[in-house]
């Protein structure tokens, strides 16, 4: 399983508009091929900063499956205009330690 982890930085004012726009767009990611689950959570010091984290099957369920769907652009449409600047997005996977 991989982890997508994306920075977000919304520009100031805009969080609720933001908040609202990503629950109508929730549905877009979840119901791709190898979604596996998603949160998104508020910086506790400055408000206006969040973390996504996307859990996938691979690696390509992100970068070609949703980045390469309809629904991609769809999910640009409505959320990519409160980012200031473009977020950093990073992927891990576990380390197995035993």
């Amino acid at each position: 399983m991989i982890l997508e982890l994306a920075l977000l930085t919304i520009r100031p004012g805009q969080t609720a508009e933001f908040e609202a726009a990503f629950r109508e767009a929730q549905p877009l990611i979840a119901g791709q091929a190898g979604y596996v689950r998603h949160d998104l959570q508020r910086c506790l010091e400055q408000d206006h900063r969040y973390v996504l984290l996307v859990w996938w099957q691979t690696l390509e369920d992100h970068t070609l499956g949703f980045r390469g769907s309809p629904e991609y652009a769809q999910w640009r449409s409505r959320l990519h205009h409160f980012y200031e600047p473009f977020p950093r997005v990073e992927h891990f996977e576990s380390v197995r330690l035993a």
